[in-house]
């Protein structure tokens, strides 16, 4: 075995072992191009499009490192008429080494008109979550630990969050918590191997129009959990004639992102994000793809002239 295949083994095993032993790290997927799909995080955001939303993606992570994450999200928002209520409805898978999950989401939300520009939304998120880890692929050093004896199949674990969401044609600012419980994902003779904590997210945006053909909004995220350190993500897009997106994105020591998007008709839109790593990480992988689409459909309650930047 080579020296750099050896160190790029024992580098994931050290990945995978933290989040199986009892630490608190950030176990949530992750997306550069959260803003697109707000709902994954927080659920206020749901039917504030003030349309039928489809969304898909999929992301790559660490390309080239054994056993690095591998995510996919697809999911379905929509207003209820004109009543202010919002529902949404979502699936992801999210592996990483030995370890796949699949977790379900209902998302309803309720906005109410502050004045004439701005919205409050508030959103619960109620999670359904089913943890595999086959220990198998793994090279165990010690086979008599207890904690890795037997693989854990679909262990099932609810959760709830909520947020809250304030927003405008041109602005929108939200804090969120998706999962209020701290849940033991698997416990056997008090061993525990994974421990969810929660999450707090706070994010916000603004878009400028320059002129009719260019608009530049900027926006950041901040993840916050007990015992992790913070991560912000600040993100810098243009949108030209309603139709291309460029921009750039900054994982706060983490990684610096590339973003171009293409809204193909009224209703649909694809989007691709390169990340490359500002870590020591950066010597075992070959950077993070991340691709979506999201498709509208209008209906009778709501027209949008222009395509919505967020």
């Amino acid at each position: 075995m080579s020296l750099g295949k050896a160190i790029k083994n024992i580098g994931i095993g050290l990945l995978i072992l933290s989040g199986f032993q009892q630490t608190y790290a950030q176990q949530d997927p992750q997306y550069t191009q959260y803003m697109y799909n707000t709902s994954m995080i927080n659920p206020a955001y749901t039917g504030s499009r003030g349309v039928l939303s489809v969304f898909g993606l999929y992301r790559t992570q660490w390309v080239g490192l054994d056993g690095a994450p591998k995510t996919a999200n697809i999911s379905v928002s929509s207003p209820i008429g004109e009543s202010g209520l919002g529902i949404g409805a979502s699936f992801t898978n999210d592996r990483i080494g030995a370890m796949d999950e699949n977790t379900f989401s209902v998302d309803l939300s309720y906005a109410i008109d502050l004045n004439h520009e701005y919205k409050l939304a508030f959103g619960l998120k109620g999670t359904a979550n089913l943890l595999n880890v086959d220990y198998t692929k793994l090279q165990i050093y010690n086979g008599t630990d207890p904690t890795v004896q037997n693989n854990i199949d679909n262990k099932f674990t609810p959760n709830i969050g909520a947020g809250l969401y304030l927003y405008s044609e041109k602005s929108y600012l939200g804090f969120s918590v998706p999962n209020f419980l701290t849940t033991d994902r698997y416990n056997d003779n008090d061993i525990t191997t994974m421990r969810q904590k929660m999450h707090y997210y706070l994010m916000g945006g603004y878009v400028f129009e320059f002129n009719p053909s260019l608009k530049f909004k900027p926006a950041f995220l901040a993840k916050a959990i007990e015992g992790a350190p913070l991560q912000v993500d600040l993100t810098a897009n243009f949108l030209i004639i309603d139709k291309f997106t460029l921009g750039a994105a900054y994982r706060w020591d983490a990684s610096i992102s590339g973003l171009v998007g293409f809204q193909i008709n009224e209703g649909l839109f694809i989007g691709y994000t390169y990340d490359a790593e500002t870590s020591k990480l950066a010597r075992y992988n070959s950077g993070s793809h991340e691709i979506f689409l999201r498709f509208d459909l209008f209906n009778r309650y709501t027209r949008i002239n222009t395509p919505r930047f967020f």
